[in-house]
Order: C-alpha cells, then sequence, then structure tokens
C-alpha cells in the first residue's frame, strides 16, 4: 500500500486536483437544499488521497481549509450570515478536518499489520468526532453528521435504531477510505479487493435487515388522531407583525404597559385557541401547537393557560400549547411548552434544553424530558434545536416513549433539513414522532421513518396537520444501549493511534 508523496510539479498538481474536486463535492454533502446523496460517499476519497500523500502539516492547512469552506456555504445556504456565527465555521473546520488527519498518521503505520484495519481508521475516528461534537458543543449534529445525508436511504437508516445515525456515518466512510486505498493499492490489489469486500458484504447485509425491518413491520392496529397546529400565514403578516413592530427588543416587551401587551398578543392566542376548539370537535384527541405559537407576559400566563384547561375538559382532549412567556429578568423570554390532560391538569411544563447559538440568547431547560402516559401511549416531547443533540432524545426512548411531541419554528432555508434530521431521532429511539413547525414542514413519521404526513407552511399557508398516528412505539437497540457504537469507535481511535505508535516486528527470513 503506498503512502508516499507524489514527486515533481506534475504530482504536485494531480494532488491539488484531487483536494479541488473533493472540497467541491463536499459542498454537496453538507446536508442542506444542495445535497447530493452520492457526493457523501465520494469527497472522503479525493480528501484522503489528498492527506496521505501530502506532509502531514501542509495536509491539515489544507483540509481545516476545505472544512471551514463547507461550514460557510452550509451557514449561506442555511441563510446564517450573522459574524458571530461566521466565527463558528472556524471551530467546525477544524473538526471536521481531524479524521482526515488520523487517517494520514495513523493509516500507514497499521497497513504494514494489516490492511483492513487501516481502512477503519478513518471512518472510526469520522464517527468519534461527530459524536464529540454532538454531544459537548453547542451546536450539536446540526451539522457535520455524514449520515445524515442518506435520509432517502430508507433500509440504510434503519442501522440507526442500534447504532443512530452514526453508523451510517461509519458506513459511508468506510466505503471511501477502501476506494481511497484501491487508488493507491498498485501490485498490492488483492489486499484491496479483500477489503473491498469486507466492506461491502457489511453494506450489504446492513441494507438487506434495513430492508427487512422495514417490509416485515408490523402493521399498526390502534391509533390516535392528532393534530398539529400552527398560526396562518395571513395572521403572521396581519396580526403577528404589527404587534411585534411597536417593541424593539425583550425588555421593551415586559416594560411595556402590560393590558396593551395583552391586547398585542389576543388575536394570536385567540386563533390558536380557536384552531385548537376546531380540531378537537373534528375528532383530534391530541393537539400540538408549533413552538412559540402563543405569546404572554409572564403575570398572564395563568390566564392563558386556564382558557386551554377549559378548551381541554370540554372536548376531552390533550393539548400542548408552546408558547413564548416575557419574564421580568434579563434575558426575559422563556421557551416553553405545557401539555394540559382532559381533565384540566398539566402533565409536564417543559422549557427548551438547546437554544439555538446565537440566534436564541436566552436560559436553556434543564434538559429532563418529561413523559406521562395518556390512555392512547406515553407521551414524551422537546422542542425545535433540541432534535440535535441524540442524547437529549433518546430519554424519550429510554423511557419507553411511544410518541414524541416536537414543536418547532423554523424558517425556509433550513426547513427541508430539520424535518430529515428529524426522522433520525424517530427511528433511533421507535417512537412516532409529531412536529408542527411554524414556517417550516410539519411532519409526522413513525417508528421508521416512514412520513405519515408533511405539510409545508409556505406552500399551505399554515393552518392543521391532522394524522392519525401509531400509539405503539417499536423497541430498539439504541434506546436501550445509547451510544455504545459511538464510544466503541472512539475507544477504537484511541487503541488505533497506540497501536500505530508501536514498532512493527519484522519476520527474519
Amino acid at each position: 500500500m503506498a503512502f508516499s508523496p507524489h514527486d515533481g510539479p506534475a504530482g504536485r498538481r494531480r494532488r491539488y486536483l484531487w483536494l479541488l474536486v473533493g472540497g467541491v463535492l463536499s459542498l454537496f454533502a453538507t446536508h442542506t437544499n444542495s445535497d447530493i446523496a452520492l457526493a457523501a460517499w465520494l469527497y472522503p476519497v479525493f480528501l484522503i488521497h489528498f492527506a496521505r500523500t501530502g506532509r502531514p502539516a501542509a495536509a491539515l492547512v489544507w483540509l481545516w481549509a476545505i472544512s471551514a469552506c463547507g461550514v460557510v456555504f452550509w451557514l449561506w445556504r442555511a441563510e446564517l450570515s450573522s459574524p458571530p456565527l461566521l466565527l463558528i465555521a472556524v471551530g467546525l473546520g477544524a473538526v471536521q478536518a481531524v479524521p482526515f488527519l488520523l487517517d494520514r498518521l495513523v493509516a500507514p503505520r497499521l497497513a504494514a499489520r494489516s490492511v483492513l484495519l487501516s481502512t477503519l481508521v478513518f471512518p472510526a475516528a469520522k464517527v468519534a468526532t461527530e459524536f464529540a461534537q454532538s454531544s459537548l458543543s453547542p451546536v450539536g449534529g446540526i451539522y457535520g453528521v455524514l449520515g445524515s445525508t442518506q435520509h432517502e436511504a430508507l433500509p440504510l437508516v434503519q442501522v440507526s435504531a442500534v447504532t443512530g445515525v452514526y453508523g451510517v456515518s461509519f458506513l459511508v466512510a468506510w466505503a471511501a477510505t477502501v476506494a481511497a486505498h484501491a487508488l493507491t493499492a498498485g501490485r498490492a490489489w488483492r489486499t484491496a479487493l479483500r477489503a473491498a469486500a469486507a466492506s461491502a458484504a457489511v453494506l450489504g447485509c446492513v441494507v438487506l435487515a434495513g430492508g427487512a425491518r422495514l417490509a416485515f413491520a408490523p402493521t399498526p392496529t390502534e391509533s390516535v388522531r392528532a393534530a398539529g397546529v400552527t398560526l396562518s400565514e395571513a395572521s403572521h403578516d396581519t396580526t403577528m407583525s404589527p404587534a411585534f413592530a411597536k417593541y424593539d427588543s425583550l425588555e421593551a416587551i415586559v416594560t411595556a404597559d402590560p393590558d396593551q401587551v395583552r391586547r398585542d398578543f389576543a388575536a394570536i392566542n385567540d386563533e390558536l385557541i380557536d384552531r385548537t376548539v376546531h380540531e378537537a370537535r373534528a375528532g383530534a384527541d391530541l393537539v400540538v401547537w408549533n413552538e412559540s405559537a402563543a405569546f404572554t407576559l409572564e403575570t398572564h400566563r395563568d390566564e392563558l393557560i386556564d382558557r386551554i384547561r377549559e378548551v381541554a375538559r370540554e372536548h376531552e382532549v390533550y393539548v400542548e400549547a408552546a408558547m413564548s412567556v416575557y419574564i421580568e429578568q434579563p434575558p426575559y423570554l422563556r421557551n416553553q411548552a405545557v401539555l394540559i390532560a382532559p381533565d384540566g391538569s398539566t402533565a409536564w411544563t417543559y422549557d427548551k434544553a438547546h437554544p439555538i447559538p446565537v440566534l436564541e440568547p436566552y436560559e436553556a431547560g434543564p434538559g429532563e424530558t418529561p413523559l406521562h402516559d395518556a390512555p392512547f401511549g406515553r407521551l414524551a416531547t422537546a422542542i425545535c434545536y433540541d432534535l440535535n443533540f441524540p442524547a437529549t432524545m433518546r430519554q424519550a426512548g429510554a423511557g419507553g416513549a411511544d410518541i414524541m411531541l416536537l414543536p418547532a419554528n423554523e424558517w425556509a432555508a433550513i426547513k427541508k433539513l430539520h424535518a430529515e434530521k428529524a426522522m433520525f431521532r424517530a427511528v433511533e429511539n421507535g417512537f412516532s414522532l409529531v412536529r408542527p413547525v411554524g414556517r417550516g414542514i410539519s411532519t409526522t413519521v413513525d417508528p421508521y421513518g416512514r412520513t405519515l404526513a408533511a405539510a409545508d407552511y409556505f406552500t399551505s399557508g399554515g393552518g392543521s396537520m391532522v394524522v392519525d398516528v401509531p400509539v405503539d412505539g417499536v423497541a430498539t437497540v439504541y434506546s436501550r444501549v445509547g451510544d455504545l457504537f459511538a464510544w466503541t469507535c472512539v475507544a477504537a481511535t484511541v487503541a488505533g493511534a497506540v497501536l500505530a505508535l508501536r514498532p512493527v516486528r519484522r519476520v527474519r527470513r
């Protein structure tokens, strides 16, 4: 297996051509509206080959630059151009470059022991860095998770029920590494063939097992009628925008005349309650509002909750009311979801656990996922950006949740990718997911990631998403063992580095 640098100007030009091609392809594998699923399998081939045929320090600089460009491209496609967010690209670019650097340093030494082991360095390191970013950084897994680019390949996605989304990332990265090895195998083509056969066999088994899981999934025998309620687009333009035009800050809202603030928010809250009554009369047993649908001062919050209690009792319906609550102390805002049971009791009050960095400068909730046993199944909840933190969402799976309520509020540029990421959380944890979204795509998916209903706010004009949701969840390995696979990849990355540092014992002829 050859890892030596190319010599001469022609060799250097070829290397930078590989870098250019890999960099361009990587832009279409960052999980944006411009994604091409195949690009995720191809771009690491070119960047691995570039890193392996050059000096580690120089390769790191170039790969960091390419990775940072990918983050900037993602921010541009997501319409996020705030300077503090652009600074995040520096750190995320470095994180994305780490697996290539580790492959460059470790794989050549492991290849002397086992070519197959050397092909596992990059995929293990990729999973390790994705896991670290999703677990430790405020960005979570909204960017940089390779597996999420394969959301349309449902048979492949099913491996998430065992390994989390990281299993998909591993398989994609492993295939790319095997291809990169084949490019430099030369006369050692037999070893390349064996590595390719091993990767293809594992991938084939995973896809076949995933296809079988989908094909033999039991048909739901019971369901509950759920309605996701969002404020209409017309009301957003005629009611919400004029109301907030009076206030130039959160502090201005909490220091204004309380009665005036109540009047400004009244039409918005009235529409949500009227829609809830309409859906309850039409047969809904569960009504969920989108994130921050209602608005209230903290002093008026109980009045709003009491109105929702009356609706819940009168129509014997569960209502999850998501609302912005304006408080007197900085940061002046709480992002809450309150579940009211048919008897009028409060089943839970949940504060968003992961505010969006920079865009949502308020305090995070404790991050403890609430559970409630309804007559039709066990319910759980989170809010919008929380879905990018698998550990937070796994609390519901570990608690045996059948239906996850996930109110969200977005914008056009991220509406598609966020819906796709949410689907992975349903497969990982074996629950159905009801996700009403203001200014986005409302979706409901079953425990296998299959879409049961979808409504695009920008084409439907907002309103309601009504769907019959399966009441029984599905037990998954991931919900029981958590990120065991990701931790295994972390351990394997460390062990590979240690093994690579040990001298290779040569056999005397």
